[in-house]
């Protein structure tokens, strides 16, 4: 982070180097005394010493240091409103994909004013433990809809142990929600056998569940996921789309009751 801060400020101290010495250099010009019109300053005014313009603009950012992080900052708030703004126009124009697919389940109120998008990994650290905050949300509001979106970006055991989860949810949509809980709520790793396991526990058909398995639409699927996710500059799991916001990382049930409740207030 420090790296990234260190890189982010010499590149601006640098850019206001090179504005400062292309502002002088521009052949400025001044209003002669008792005319309007401008005249040509003197040639030997305007020969800038580059060295001397940026040991000059060195001096003042050393004494000065602050305004590196005050441009950093405002850099910052206007890269994150311009995502903002983008992440709008993604969501508009992909709403039934994001939070009507056919291939994502759903817990809580299936009918709830409120939805609430999850990208997840069943292998990812931060969404067993973020399983807690779902289950703590949708116990709390019955007015939420939590719609869980196959995202394995965490090697070949996620996506296997995702198809057999897709494939199931083909067979058993009803159920869903308990081979989710139980497979990224479980120990371990999370690989086709597993899943497979935890299927077959929940009553699906070994034979049914592996020819479903190779059901075309679910690569199908996963490729529009990872294309929405692009666009909504998701690379990491949990995440979430609550209402109009992407909501990045594992930030815990408190903050993302927080956005629940704005989604609320904007309906």
């Amino acid at each position: 982070m420090k790296k990234a801060l260190l890189l982010g400020t010499t590149g601006i101290a640098v850019a206001l180097a090179m504005l400062a010495v292309g502002f002088v250099a521009g052949n400025p010009q001044v209003a002669k005394a008792g005319t309007a019109q401008p005249v040509q300053m003197a040639a030997a005014d305007t020969k800038i010493d580059r060295t001397e313009v940026e040991g000059i603009i060195r001096d003042y950012l050393l004494k000065n240091p602050e305004v590196l992080l005050e441009v950093q900052d405002a850099l910052e708030a206007k890269q994150k409103e311009e995502q903002r703004i983008a992440h709008l126009g993604v969501i508009k124009n992909a709403k039934d994909q994001i939070f009507n697919s056919a291939f994502d389940g759903v817990v809580g109120n299936p009918n709830g004013k409120v939805t609430i998008v999850e990208f997840y990994d069943y292998n990812c650290g931060f969404c067993k433990r973020a399983i807690e905050d779902m289950r703590a949300l949708t116990k709390s509001d019955p007015d939420l809809r939590f719609v869980l979106k196959e995202f394995p970006i965490l090697g070949p055991d996620s996506q296997k142990a995702s198809v057999v989860s897709m494939a199931f949810h083909l067979m058993k949509p009803e159920k869903y929600g308990e081979f989710h809980n139980a497979l990224l709520g479980g120990q371990g790793r999370a690989t086709e056998a597993a899943a497979i396991k935890i299927a077959l526990s929940l009553g699906a058909d070994e034979a049914t569940l592996r020819e479903k398995m190779k059901d075309p639409s679910i690569p199908e699927a996963f490729s529009k996921t990872y294309d929405l996710a692009n666009k909504l500059a998701i690379t990491g799991t949990p995440s979430y789309v609550v209402g109009n916001e992407v909501v990045f990382g594992a930030l815990g049930q408190d903050v993302l009751a927080e956005k629940i409740e704005a989604a609320k207030a904007a309906l």
